[in-house]
């Protein structure tokens, strides 16, 4: 288990590298495989752990570089990260009601809270969460657990993706080449990584001090 950590964190501090042999190996097939990464980061509860945003900024820095073309990163990109929220969703709509029904990890009256909290602040926890790591995978299965109406859960989708894929994919196309970043992009990428976990470390701490002030 640890090797196998270690090796994840290795490929996750040394995207670049890795992708680069990639793109030599296997040509146009690499775009598939970024697809099928940033769909499923986004689209199954079970792989969280996919890397997304410092993903996005390396191939932003490689198409740069001319590896890769920009524009079919963009828009396959975008496509993977609102495909993968739309099945996320519906697998909690479609599965939430029999999860809350049959476990007795879940109460009814979580799926109410749920549902209450989605219809009031459901639009911006959505485009919100797509800059959070994990809570990112999660939000959109439970938006369709609390069954928010999907024509609203769709437009924030598609807000949040293209924000998300706006500024992580262009931000590495206009500054991954800088020199300073391409000689420090493991360091740049661990940046990434800290301040994306920032908001919810900040979230769970609120809650502790209103838990010991209650």
């Amino acid at each position: 288990m640890i090797e196998i950590a270690t090796k994840f964190l290795d490929i996750i501090l040394n995207l670049d590298e890795y992708l680069i042999v990639l793109i030599r190996d296997y040509g146009l097939w690499v775009y598939l495989l970024l697809f099928l990464i940033i769909f499923c980061e986004t689209g199954l509860v079970i792989t969280p752990f996919l890397p997304g945003d410092s993903l996005l900024f390396v191939t932003g820095t490689l198409a740069a570089a001319g590896q890769l073309n920009i524009f079919i990163l963009f828009v396959l990109l975008f496509a993977a990260a609102i495909l993968g929220d739309t099945l996320n969703y519906w697998i909690g709509n479609y599965f939430g009601e029999r999860v809350f029904a049959k476990s007795k990890l879940f109460k009814a009256e979580y799926l109410e809270k749920t549902k209450k909290f989605y219809d009031k602040h459901g639009g911006k926890t959505i485009i919100f969460a797509r800059f959070i790591p994990i809570i990112r995978t999660f939000a959109p299965f439970v938006a369709g657990i609390g069954r928010m109406k999907y024509p609203k859960f769709l437009t924030f989708n598609v807000a949040g993706g293209f924000l998300w894929i706006f500024i992580f994919l262009l931000g590495g196309y206009f500054f991954g080449n800088f020199h300073w970043v391409k000689e420090n992009l493991t360091l740049v990428i661990m940046i990434i990584i800290v301040i994306s976990f920032i908001p919810p470390v900040i979230e769970y701490l609120k809650h502790k001090h209103a838990a010991k002030s209650s």
